[in-house]
């Protein structure tokens, strides 16, 4: 199938090169000059594990083109995806769909054969219902059937998410749009992996219900580590404990500094306000991010006590700034208000991530020293503090850090090493959901 995909970032750079990868013919449309230029001189703009290769390997096989003209790229496609951002707005917390109706606009006023119109962007509900008025408005002489197919990717395994999914979510409302979504997706169903066929304003609500759960699940644990470190208990005992029971999981029950990202904080917020505008409560989605935000927050507090009361003059580690390994994404981290707060509380910084720095300078405090590698970030530092759970830092073994330090105090926001091991090599060593262990004197 011929398809186009509007949007060259994160989940329309993604899918489009899947979509190419499994044997369809994709031109993906950018309007951004900087980053079109990168994506047609063989660069990738973003860093996601295999995507480069992926992109120039379909590249090559004449199966995905960039372009910057939408009458251009959609000219001969079948099925087009609008894959552009829907932001938070900082006034009301709704998400912005600005974007996504100036590409619906843009499309109606362009196409000229019968489409399938297709929003991977995660929008609010009532959104398809939104763009087939737009297009009535603007071009009711062409059939274009409006689905809604919501992404899961997590970043850092995207491809594998859109290759091999635990699901694929389409709502539609026409056979025409049913045989066409069939027909997109069959290199996929065919292995096995379900095709879920729902109505457009269920899938819609599916996408925001799935990520506020689990940011759900993250604050739930969180807050039970909270429990642990008051009476003796041990998070991870609680999470395998409470995992292991197939109503529940194991997935996202890993105690930590509290969820960023793209999705969770955005998406949250936002069915919030669905909620409120059909006139229904959403008292547990509002907890989550209330206890997500003072979780955040808090980070700072266990500094302060492992460097007895103050940071002042202290030089301090951060070991990891994007909001989880295996992404350069540092929206809404919780390395952003950790180190502002170090340095609010005169603390000396330096910091080392293996593909977030780039990102990090243009959000974090501008007196923030950011090294080439672990050991220059570790070098005569005070404290390190494990922000990220990059497999580069949990390699690391008590002699690596004893060898550089000025002392021996780790703050682990991830869990990723044995407290005992540390405890016995002379350190104080801080967790997550745990009681510490401190040397004395």
């Amino acid at each position: 199938m011929r398809i186009a995909v509007i949007g060259g970032g994160y989940v329309g750079l993604v899918s489009g090169a899947c979509f190419a990868e499994i044997g369809h013919h994709v031109t993906v449309v950018e309007s951004a000059k900087e980053k079109l230029d990168v994506l047609i001189n063989g660069g990738v703009p973003i860093y996601e594990p295999g995507l480069e290769g992926l992109v120039h390997s379909n590249v090559s096989a004449g199966r995905l083109q960039f372009c910057a003209n939408i009458s251009e790229g959609i000219k001969d496609a079948s099925v087009i995806f609008i894959a552009v951002g829907t932001p938070t707005r900082k006034e009301d917390g709704r998400a912005n769909t600005e974007y996504v109706f100036n590409a619906v606009r843009d499309i109606a006023q362009n196409v000229k054969q019968s489409v399938v119109l297709v929003t991977k962007s995660t929008v609010p509900l009532g959104t398809g219902d939104a763009i087939g008025k737009i297009i009535q408005e603007i071009n009711p002489d062409v059939t274009i059937d409006v689905v809604s197919n919501p992404e899961f990717l997590r970043e850092g395994c995207a491809i594998e998410d859109f290759i091999k999914p635990d699901r694929v979510v389409v709502g539609l409302q026409s056979q025409n749009a049913r045989e066409k979504m069939e027909q997109l997706y069959e290199p996929i169903t065919k292995n096995g992996y379900p095709l879920l066929i729902v109505s457009v304003k269920s899938a819609e609500l599916i996408k925001y219900s799935s990520n506020a759960f689990l940011a759900m699940k993250v604050a739930f644990i969180n807050e039970i580590a909270n429990l642990c470190e008051s009476s003796g208990a041990v998070i991870d005992d609680i999470s395998k404990g409470m995992g292991l029971d197939h109503r529940i999981g194991r997935n996202f029950l890993q105690a930590g500094p509290g969820y960023g990202g793209s999705c969770f904080p955005k998406d949250t917020l936002a069915l919030i306000n669905i909620a409120a505008d059909h006139d229904c409560k959403a008292t547990l989605v509002e907890a989550t991010v209330k206890s997500n935000d003072e979780r955040k927050a808090q980070m700072i507090d266990r500094v302060l006590y492992a460097c007895g009361g103050s940071v002042k003059g202290k030089k301090i580690a951060l070991l990891g700034l994007t909001f989880k390994e295996g992404t350069d994404d540092m929206r809404d981290s919780p390395s952003i208000p950790l180190a502002e707060s170090l340095i609010k509380h005169g603390a000396i910084v330096k910091a080392y991530d293996p593909e977030g720095m780039d990102v990090a300078r243009t959000i974090l405090p501008s007196e923030i020293c950011y090294t080439n590698n672990v050991s220059t970030a570790l070098h005569d530092a005070d404290v390190a503090v494990v922000v990220t759970e990059w497999k580069e830092f949990c390699g690391l073994r008590p002699e690596d850090f004893a060898s550089i330090m000025a002392r021996k105090v780790i703050v682990d926001l991830r869990n990723i090493y044995d407290k005992e091991e540390f405890f016995a090599a002379g350190f104080s060593y801080y967790p997550v959901g745990s009681v510490p262990v401190e040397q004395i004197g």
